[in-house]
Protein backbone atom coordinates (compact mmCIF):
# COMPACT_ATOMS: atom_id res chain seq x y z
CA UNK A 1 0.00 0.00 0.00
CA UNK A 2 2.85 2.35 0.79
CA UNK A 3 4.28 1.85 -2.68
CA UNK A 4 0.95 2.61 -4.30
CA UNK A 5 0.67 5.87 -2.30
CA UNK A 6 4.14 7.00 -3.27
CA UNK A 7 3.37 6.33 -6.91
CA UNK A 8 0.18 8.40 -6.76
CA UNK A 9 2.00 11.31 -5.16
CA UNK A 10 4.73 11.11 -7.75
CA UNK A 11 2.21 11.17 -10.61
CA UNK A 12 0.44 14.12 -9.01
CA UNK A 13 3.68 16.07 -8.71
CA UNK A 14 4.57 15.31 -12.29
CA UNK A 15 1.15 16.48 -13.47
CA UNK A 16 1.42 19.58 -11.30
CA UNK A 17 4.85 20.28 -12.72
CA UNK A 18 3.53 19.97 -16.25
CA UNK A 19 0.86 22.58 -15.57
CA UNK A 20 3.43 25.18 -14.37
CA UNK A 21 5.13 27.09 -17.19
CA UNK A 22 8.18 29.33 -17.32
CA UNK A 23 7.42 32.73 -18.94
CA UNK A 24 9.26 36.02 -19.55
CA UNK A 25 7.38 39.33 -19.64
CA UNK A 26 8.93 42.38 -21.32
CA UNK A 27 7.10 45.59 -20.40
CA UNK A 28 7.93 49.24 -19.65
CA UNK A 29 11.67 48.59 -20.02
CA UNK A 30 11.61 45.74 -17.50
CA UNK A 31 12.05 41.97 -17.88
CA UNK A 32 9.99 39.78 -15.53
CA UNK A 33 10.80 36.06 -15.40
CA UNK A 34 8.51 33.69 -13.49
CA UNK A 35 6.76 30.36 -13.42
CA UNK A 36 2.98 30.41 -13.62
CA UNK A 37 -0.05 28.18 -13.71
CA UNK A 38 -2.07 30.77 -15.70
CA UNK A 39 -3.51 29.45 -18.91
CA UNK A 40 -3.56 32.54 -21.16
CA UNK A 41 -1.35 35.56 -21.79
CA UNK A 42 -4.11 37.86 -20.54
CA UNK A 43 -4.28 35.99 -17.23
CA UNK A 44 -0.50 36.24 -16.80
CA UNK A 45 -0.56 40.01 -17.31
CA UNK A 46 -3.51 40.42 -14.96
CA UNK A 47 -1.75 38.37 -12.29
CA UNK A 48 1.22 40.77 -12.56
CA UNK A 49 -1.01 43.89 -12.38
CA UNK A 50 0.02 44.96 -15.87
CA UNK A 51 -2.76 47.21 -17.11
CA UNK A 52 -3.21 47.71 -20.81
CA UNK A 53 -4.40 50.75 -22.71
CA UNK A 54 -6.64 50.28 -25.76
CA UNK A 55 -3.85 50.83 -28.30
CA UNK A 56 -1.11 48.85 -26.54
CA UNK A 57 0.19 45.84 -28.45
CA UNK A 58 0.71 42.45 -26.78
CA UNK A 59 2.55 39.62 -28.50
CA UNK A 60 1.36 36.85 -28.43
CA UNK A 61 -2.28 37.96 -28.17
CA UNK A 62 -4.17 38.02 -24.89
CA UNK A 63 -6.09 34.81 -25.69
CA UNK A 64 -2.96 32.85 -26.61
CA UNK A 65 -2.29 29.78 -24.42
CA UNK A 66 0.75 29.97 -22.19
CA UNK A 67 3.59 27.72 -23.30
CA UNK A 68 6.85 26.75 -21.72
CA UNK A 69 9.57 29.44 -22.12
CA UNK A 70 7.06 31.85 -23.70
CA UNK A 71 8.14 35.50 -24.10
CA UNK A 72 5.31 38.00 -23.70
CA UNK A 73 6.14 41.38 -25.22
CA UNK A 74 4.06 44.45 -24.25
CA UNK A 75 4.57 47.53 -26.45
CA UNK A 76 2.97 50.69 -25.06
CA UNK A 77 1.15 53.07 -27.38
CA UNK A 78 1.86 56.80 -27.12
CA UNK A 79 0.58 60.07 -28.62
CA UNK A 80 2.09 61.49 -31.81
CA UNK A 81 1.06 64.98 -32.98
CA UNK A 82 0.52 65.53 -36.69
CA UNK A 83 0.23 69.09 -38.05
CA UNK A 84 -1.02 69.55 -41.61
CA UNK A 85 -3.37 71.78 -43.61
CA UNK A 86 -3.92 74.13 -40.67
CA UNK A 87 -5.09 71.31 -38.40
CA UNK A 88 -3.48 69.47 -35.51
CA UNK A 89 -4.27 65.81 -34.95
CA UNK A 90 -3.18 63.51 -32.13
CA UNK A 91 -2.63 59.87 -33.09
CA UNK A 92 -2.21 57.14 -30.45
CA UNK A 93 0.08 54.46 -31.79
CA UNK A 94 2.84 52.02 -31.02
CA UNK A 95 6.21 52.69 -32.74
CA UNK A 96 5.51 52.43 -36.47
CA UNK A 97 6.88 54.12 -39.55
CA UNK A 98 6.03 57.78 -39.91
CA UNK A 99 4.24 57.12 -43.20
CA UNK A 100 1.93 54.66 -41.42
CA UNK A 101 0.94 57.28 -38.83
CA UNK A 102 0.18 59.74 -41.64
CA UNK A 103 -2.01 57.13 -43.31
CA UNK A 104 -3.77 56.56 -39.99
CA UNK A 105 -4.37 60.32 -39.77
CA UNK A 106 -5.79 60.33 -43.29
CA UNK A 107 -3.07 62.63 -44.63
CA UNK A 108 -1.66 62.24 -48.12
CA UNK A 109 1.81 63.61 -48.81
CA UNK A 110 2.43 65.10 -52.25
CA UNK A 111 5.73 64.57 -54.09
CA UNK A 112 6.88 68.15 -53.35
CA UNK A 113 5.55 68.39 -49.79
CA UNK A 114 8.01 68.65 -46.90
CA UNK A 115 7.75 66.29 -43.90
CA UNK A 116 9.66 67.10 -40.70
CA UNK A 117 10.62 63.43 -40.27
CA UNK A 118 11.84 60.68 -42.55
CA UNK A 119 8.83 58.66 -43.74
CA UNK A 120 10.58 55.37 -42.98
CA UNK A 121 11.70 56.33 -39.46
CA UNK A 122 9.87 54.90 -36.45
CA UNK A 123 7.70 57.23 -34.39
CA UNK A 124 8.48 57.99 -30.76
CA UNK A 125 6.60 59.29 -27.75
CA UNK A 126 5.78 62.99 -27.92
CA UNK A 127 6.89 63.34 -31.54
CA UNK A 128 5.52 66.24 -33.58
CA UNK A 129 5.30 65.62 -37.32
CA UNK A 130 4.70 68.67 -39.49
CA UNK A 131 3.71 68.52 -43.15
CA UNK A 132 4.41 71.63 -45.19
CA UNK A 133 2.43 71.84 -48.41
CA UNK A 134 4.62 72.97 -51.29
CA UNK A 135 3.16 74.49 -54.44
CA UNK A 136 4.81 76.17 -57.42
CA UNK A 137 3.47 78.67 -59.92
CA UNK A 138 5.04 80.05 -63.09
CA UNK A 139 3.86 83.48 -64.14
CA UNK A 140 4.82 86.46 -66.28
CA UNK A 141 5.34 89.83 -64.62
CA UNK A 142 6.36 93.31 -65.75
CA UNK A 143 9.00 95.08 -63.69
CA UNK A 144 10.58 98.51 -63.73
CA UNK A 145 14.22 98.89 -64.74
CA UNK A 146 15.89 101.74 -62.80
CA UNK A 147 17.86 104.34 -64.67
CA UNK A 148 21.42 105.39 -63.89
CA UNK A 149 22.80 108.89 -63.40
CA UNK A 150 25.51 110.39 -65.57
CA UNK A 151 27.57 113.38 -64.48
CA UNK A 152 29.03 116.03 -66.77
CA UNK A 153 31.08 119.10 -65.95
CA UNK A 154 29.55 122.57 -66.17
CA UNK A 155 32.03 125.44 -66.38
CA UNK A 156 29.26 127.97 -65.74
CA UNK A 157 28.19 126.47 -62.41
CA UNK A 158 29.79 126.80 -58.98
CA UNK A 159 31.66 123.87 -57.43
CA UNK A 160 29.30 121.96 -55.14
CA UNK A 161 26.16 122.81 -57.10
CA UNK A 162 24.44 120.58 -59.61
CA UNK A 163 21.68 120.95 -62.16
CA UNK A 164 19.66 118.37 -64.04
CA UNK A 165 20.39 118.49 -67.75
CA UNK A 166 17.88 115.79 -68.65
CA UNK A 167 15.67 113.65 -66.47
CA UNK A 168 15.98 109.89 -66.39
CA UNK A 169 13.17 107.54 -67.27
CA UNK A 170 12.84 103.98 -65.97
CA UNK A 171 12.66 101.14 -68.45
CA UNK A 172 10.41 98.10 -68.46
CA UNK A 173 11.28 94.41 -68.27
CA UNK A 174 9.17 91.30 -68.81
CA UNK A 175 10.13 88.37 -66.61
CA UNK A 176 8.99 84.77 -66.33
CA UNK A 177 9.28 83.74 -62.69
CA UNK A 178 8.67 80.56 -60.74
CA UNK A 179 7.12 81.26 -57.35
CA UNK A 180 7.30 78.67 -54.57
CA UNK A 181 4.72 78.64 -51.77
CA UNK A 182 4.87 76.89 -48.40
CA UNK A 183 1.40 76.44 -46.94
CA UNK A 184 0.16 79.21 -49.21
CA UNK A 185 2.90 81.71 -48.29
CA UNK A 186 5.49 82.77 -50.86
CA UNK A 187 8.99 81.67 -49.81
CA UNK A 188 10.99 81.81 -53.03
CA UNK A 189 10.95 83.56 -56.37
CA UNK A 190 13.20 82.39 -59.20
CA UNK A 191 13.61 84.29 -62.45
CA UNK A 192 13.48 81.86 -65.36
CA UNK A 193 13.88 84.43 -68.15
CA UNK A 194 14.06 88.20 -68.65
CA UNK A 195 13.46 90.48 -71.62
CA UNK A 196 13.92 94.26 -71.78
CA UNK A 197 10.77 95.71 -73.37
CA UNK A 198 11.76 99.35 -72.99
CA UNK A 199 15.33 100.35 -72.05
CA UNK A 200 15.85 102.98 -69.34
CA UNK A 201 17.04 106.49 -70.18
CA UNK A 202 19.83 107.76 -67.96
CA UNK A 203 19.54 111.01 -66.05
CA UNK A 204 22.21 113.57 -66.92
CA UNK A 205 23.39 115.86 -64.11
CA UNK A 206 25.84 118.73 -64.51
CA UNK A 207 28.32 119.43 -61.72
CA UNK A 208 29.84 122.85 -61.25
CA UNK A 209 33.57 123.43 -61.61
CA UNK A 210 34.14 127.14 -60.98
CA UNK A 211 35.58 128.24 -57.62
CA UNK A 212 35.59 131.99 -58.07
CA UNK A 213 32.78 134.46 -58.75
CA UNK A 214 32.29 138.23 -58.72
CA UNK A 215 29.60 139.99 -56.75
CA UNK A 216 29.78 143.66 -57.77
CA UNK A 217 33.29 144.80 -56.93
CA UNK A 218 33.83 141.70 -54.78
CA UNK A 219 35.72 138.62 -55.89
CA UNK A 220 34.78 135.50 -53.98
CA UNK A 221 37.16 132.55 -53.94
CA UNK A 222 35.47 129.51 -52.42
CA UNK A 223 35.79 125.79 -51.84
CA UNK A 224 32.18 125.04 -52.72
CA UNK A 225 28.71 126.49 -52.92
CA UNK A 226 25.42 125.06 -51.72
CA UNK A 227 21.75 125.94 -51.63
CA UNK A 228 20.26 126.08 -48.13
CA UNK A 229 16.98 126.93 -46.46
CA UNK A 230 17.61 130.05 -44.39
CA UNK A 231 15.67 131.34 -41.37
CA UNK A 232 16.57 134.18 -38.98
CA UNK A 233 16.91 134.67 -35.22
CA UNK A 234 17.65 137.60 -32.93
CA UNK A 235 18.82 138.12 -29.34
CA UNK A 236 17.85 135.32 -26.92
CA UNK A 237 20.07 136.18 -23.97
CA UNK A 238 22.32 133.19 -24.65
CA UNK A 239 25.74 133.12 -26.27
CA UNK A 240 26.47 131.08 -29.38
CA UNK A 241 27.86 127.52 -29.25
CA UNK A 242 31.34 129.00 -29.76
CA UNK A 243 30.87 131.30 -26.74
CA UNK A 244 30.48 134.51 -28.75
CA UNK A 245 27.70 136.99 -28.13
CA UNK A 246 25.18 136.83 -31.01
CA UNK A 247 25.78 139.54 -33.60
CA UNK A 248 25.12 140.27 -37.24
CA UNK A 249 27.42 138.09 -39.31
CA UNK A 250 27.15 135.04 -37.06
CA UNK A 251 25.01 132.16 -38.29
CA UNK A 252 23.86 128.81 -36.97
CA UNK A 253 24.69 125.75 -39.10
CA UNK A 254 24.69 121.97 -39.09
CA UNK A 255 28.40 121.17 -38.46
CA UNK A 256 28.04 117.99 -40.50
CA UNK A 257 27.28 120.15 -43.56
CA UNK A 258 29.22 123.36 -42.84
CA UNK A 259 32.12 123.05 -40.35
CA UNK A 260 32.09 125.40 -37.38
CA UNK A 261 34.30 128.45 -37.93
CA UNK A 262 33.85 128.41 -41.71
CA UNK A 263 33.90 131.80 -43.43
CA UNK A 264 30.81 132.22 -45.57
CA UNK A 265 29.24 134.53 -48.06
CA UNK A 266 25.42 134.31 -48.04
CA UNK A 267 23.53 135.91 -50.92
CA UNK A 268 21.08 138.47 -49.56
CA UNK A 269 22.92 138.59 -46.20
CA UNK A 270 26.63 139.12 -46.84
CA UNK A 271 29.77 137.81 -45.18
CA UNK A 272 29.28 135.55 -42.16
CA UNK A 273 30.92 133.02 -39.89
CA UNK A 274 29.55 129.62 -38.85
CA UNK A 275 29.54 130.20 -35.09
CA UNK A 276 26.44 128.50 -33.71
CA UNK A 277 24.33 125.36 -34.03
CA UNK A 278 20.78 124.43 -33.06
CA UNK A 279 18.65 121.34 -32.63
CA UNK A 280 16.38 122.37 -35.52
CA UNK A 281 19.26 123.24 -37.87
CA UNK A 282 19.88 119.93 -39.61
CA UNK A 283 21.05 119.27 -43.14
CA UNK A 284 21.06 122.11 -45.66
CA UNK A 285 19.68 124.71 -43.27
CA UNK A 286 21.11 127.86 -41.66
CA UNK A 287 19.83 130.43 -39.18
CA UNK A 288 21.15 133.99 -39.74
CA UNK A 289 21.33 136.59 -36.97
CA UNK A 290 19.41 139.88 -37.41
CA UNK A 291 19.10 142.88 -35.11
CA UNK A 292 15.35 142.73 -34.44
CA UNK A 293 12.31 140.49 -34.40
CA UNK A 294 10.77 142.62 -37.14
CA UNK A 295 13.81 142.03 -39.35
CA UNK A 296 13.53 138.30 -38.73
CA UNK A 297 9.86 138.32 -39.71
CA UNK A 298 10.68 140.23 -42.86
CA UNK A 299 13.47 137.74 -43.71
CA UNK A 300 11.07 134.80 -43.23
CA UNK A 301 12.11 131.47 -44.69
CA UNK A 302 13.92 131.46 -48.00
CA UNK A 303 16.35 129.47 -50.13
CA UNK A 304 19.71 131.15 -50.56
CA UNK A 305 23.08 130.32 -52.07
CA UNK A 306 25.95 130.01 -49.59
CA UNK A 307 29.64 130.12 -50.54
CA UNK A 308 32.13 128.39 -48.21
CA UNK A 309 35.10 130.71 -48.67
CA UNK A 310 38.74 129.77 -48.92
Amino acid sequence: MLGIGVAVITLTLVAYSCLEKSVTIKVDGKVIEQRTFKRTVGEVLEANNIRLNPHDQVTPGLEAAVKENMVIDVVRAFPVTVIADGQTREIISIPVKVKNVLQQAGIEVGPSDLVSANLDDLTYKGQVIKITRVAEETKEIMTSVPYSREYVSDNNLEMGLTRTVSRGRPGQMRQVVKVTYHDGQEVKREVLSSEIIKPPVNEVVARGTITSVSRGSLRLDFHRALMVEATAYTYTGRNTATGKRPAVGLVSVDPNVIPMGSRLYIEGYGFATAADRGSSIKGNKIDVFLESKEACIKWGRRWVKVYVLK
